[in-house]
C-alpha cells in the first residue's frame, strides 16, 4: 500500500511517499483510511525532536478516520462502519490498525475530514476545559492561538459545554474572522490584548501559546479563574511568581492530555462519548485549513511549521 514515510531526521521536506507492506489486524481493527489528521508531533517527528522516537524508517500519523475493513471477533465493529480512531502511528497510509479502545463511531453527518480532526484537538480542549478546568455553566472563556486547531476546538467545546462570554486572542484581523465564525464572540488581537479588553476578567484562560503573554493572561484571571497551560508554540516557556497566585487566589493547571488519557483505558472513549452529541448536532465542526494527498505531505507539515494553518491540516489516501 502508498504510506509517508520519516526516512531521515531532515525536516518536512525530507518526508516521503512510498510503497509499503499493509498492515495485519490481529486481533486489533483494520481502517481504510478516508483521511488523516496532521499535528505538531509529526513536525517535530521528522527531526527526531519528539519524545516518541520509533526506530528509522517509520510511518507517522495519529489520527485518521475511515471505514473499518476488518474488525476482532465480538467487537462492536464491524466492516463497512464509518470511525475516527488514534493511532499514534501509522495513520499517513491507505491503511492502519488500532485497538479498539480508540475506534470511535463517526455519525453520518461529520465527514472524514472532519472526523480526523476531532481527537487530539477536541479531545485536548474537553480535557483542558472540563476534566482539568472544571468549566461552569456561564463561565467567561479566554482562548489564546484561537485561529489554530486547539484554539478553535476549545472556542467550541467551552460553547458546547456552556461557557457565557468566549474571547479569542488572534494575531491578525484575518485570524479573528476565523474564531469568530468557529463560535467566539469576539476577538482581540496578541499585540498588547490585555489593554484591547479594557480590564475584563476571566473564569478561564485557555493558553498553548505561552511566550511572554504569561503573566498578562494571570492578570485577565477574576478572582478563582484557572489558567490552563496546554503548550508553548510561542517557544519560550514562561515562570510563574507564585505571589500572583495566592494575592488573586487564582490557579495554573497543567493540561497534559496524551499521556494522562492513554494511560487510563476507556478514558479517551469517554471524552468521546460526551461530545459525541455535539458532534452530531454540528456544535462542534472542525475547522479544516487545507486537505492535500500524501504525496503533498511535505506542504501539509511546513504548513504547520511555518504557522499557516487556520483550522486542521489533513492528507487524503
Amino acid at each position: 500500500m502508498r504510506a509517508v514515510q520519516i526516512t531521515s531526521l531532515d525536516g518536512p521536506e525530507a518526508v516521503s511517499v512510498t510503497e509499503v507492506d499493509a498492515p495485519d489486524a490481529a486481533g486489533r481493527v483494520l481502517i481504510d483510511v478516508r483521511a488523516a489528521g496532521v499535528a505538531f508531533p509529526e513536525v517535530l517527528q521528522s527531526r527526531g525532536q519528539y519524545q516518541l522516537k520509533p526506530p528509522l524508517p517509520f510511518v507517522p500519523g495519529a489520527e485518521v478516520a475511515g471505514v473499518v475493513a476488518e474488525a476482532p471477533e465480538g467487537s462492536e465493529f464491524s466492516p463497512g462502519d464509518r470511525v475516527a480512531a488514534l493511532c499514534l502511528l501509522g495513520g499517513f497510509a491507505e491503511q492502519v490498525v488500532t485497538d479498539e479502545q480508540f475506534v470511535f463511531p463517526l455519525p453520518e453527518q461529520v465527514s472524514f475530514e472532519q472526523g480526523a480532526s476531532v481527537i487530539f484537538n477536541y479531545g485536548t480542549a474537553y480535557f483542558a476545559l472540563v476534566e482539568r478546568g472544571r468549566l461552569a455553566e456561564g463561565e467567561s472563556v479566554l482562548v489564546h492561538g484561537a485561529a489554530g486547531g486547539i484554539g478553535t476546538a476549545s472556542i467550541q467545546v467551552a460553547k458546547a459545554f456552556g461557557a457565557g462570554d468566549v474571547v479569542a486572542v488572534v494575531s491578525t484581523a484575518e485570524k479573528g474572522d476565523i474564531a469568530v465564525a468557529a463560535g467566539a464572540d469576539s476577538y482581540v488581537l496578541a499585540d498588547g490584548f490585555r489593554d484591547h479588553l479594557a480590564g475584563k476578567k476571566f473564569d478561564l484562560v485557555v493558553d498553548p501559546v505561552g511566550g511572554d503573554r504569561f503573566t498578562d493572561s494571570l492578570r485577565s484571571l477574576a478572582e478563582d479563574g484557572r489558567l490552563l497551560v496546554i503548550g508553548f508554540t510561542a517557544g519560550s516557556i514562561p515562570e510563574v511568581k507564585v505571589n500572583r497566585l495566592l494575592l488573586g487566589n487564582i490557579s495554573v493547571v497543567g493540561v497534559g492530555w496524551g499521556a494522562y488519557v492513554l494511560a487510563k483505558p476507556g478514558h479517551v472513549r469517554g471524552e468521546w462519548d460526551a461530545m459525541l452529541p455535539h458532534l452530531a448536532s454540528g456544535a462542534l465542526a472542525p475547522v479544516v485549513s487545507s486537505v492535500r494527498p500524501l504525496e503533498e505531505v511535505a506542504e501539509a507539515l511546513l504548513e504547520i511549521d511555518q504557522r499557516r494553518a487556520a483550522g486542521k491540516v489533513l492528507l487524503t489516501p
